[in-house]
């Protein structure tokens, strides 16, 4: 399945995508695609539903974030090789843990704003896990049965923040507007192998990322189970797997964004996300 969430932000209601391609309300079977309804047995009853019967919804309604309240917003740096090596970093031995702070999620078009003092807002496609069953100390073998299903995720990111301004990655990567998920939660069943997946990002029509999952450094059952190590991985949490090559920080000279660029990404079998970059409102 394709589960979405729809309509005016904060007032967000559950659906799907029909194999037409046709946005259907899922209103009357659960409040909303949150961490109490990713459970493989709700999974399973809304499967089941034959969507011509439910009510269709207007295509030009806008898309929410895919995921509803989440509780905590994982990334993993440096995590395709390709992608180390154009920025000059050597593969971690460990992953590298960061987190974005909820507030930066959005729907997949929605603006992104360039925050105040920002001078290097840079892009970065990634595939993103949805957790969808509380997992502790999972063994590796065990941990896709945690896995509610994948979507788009730009880690939107502000270098000089990041790397510049002294402490942590995280204030470079949660600014408003920094999150964008989706548009579609796109259940395990319809992704054979999530380690052999296009992806790739372009800005004002130019494609700058191109990529592929399978240069993952540390996979999805390895990240979710070390994870697991240090903090429980509940319902409705999101993983963001990390970038392949072809950030603006990684171009000769570096390139980033600026107010009125359009950037258009996405992720083979998860859909695509389309942003229209402004400056923060005065």
């Amino acid at each position: 399945m394709k589960l979405l969430r729809f309509g005016p932000r904060g007032h967000e209601k559950p659906g799907l995508l029909d194999a037409e391609g046709v946005i259907r309300d899922l209103s009357a079977h659960l409040t909303d695609l949150d961490g109490a309804h990713l459970g493989r047995d709700t999974l399973a009853r809304l499967a089941e539903l034959d969507p011509a019967r439910l009510p269709a919804v207007d295509a030009d309604t806008r898309l929410g974030p895919c995921v509803g309240r989440v509780g905590k917003f994982i990334c993993i740096g440096l995590n395709y090789s390709d992608h180390a090596a154009e920025t000059g970093a050597e593969v971690p031995p460990e992953p590298v843990l960061f987190a974005k702070w909820t507030s930066a999620i959005c729907g997949p078009n929605d603006d992104v704003i360039i925050p105040r003092d920002s001078r290097k807002t840079d892009w970065e496609v990634e595939l993103g896990v949805v957790i969808g069953k509380s997992a502790r100390y999972v063994d590796e073998a065990d941990a896709m049965e945690h896995v509610a299903g994948y979507c788009v995720v730009n880690d939107v990111s502000e270098r000089e923040f990041q790397l510049e301004r002294s402490g942590t990655w995280d204030k470079g990567k949660g600014c408003d507007t920094f999150g964008p998920l989706g548009p579609w939660l796109v259940t395990p069943d319809e992704i054979s192998d999530p380690h052999a997946l296009d992806l790739w990002l372009e800005v004002d029509g130019h494609r700058y990322q191109d990529g592929n999952t399978r240069t993952m450094v540390y996979r999805i059952p390895f990240l979710i189970s070390y994870l697991s190590r240090f903090m429980s991985l509940q319902s409705g949490d999101v993983i963001s797997t990390g970038t392949p090559p072809g950030v603006g920080m990684g171009q000769t000279p570096p390139v980033y964004l600026k107010p009125g660029q359009r950037m258009r990404l996405g992720i083979e079998g998860l859909g695509e996300q389309h942003q229209h970059v402004i400056a923060e409102p005065q």
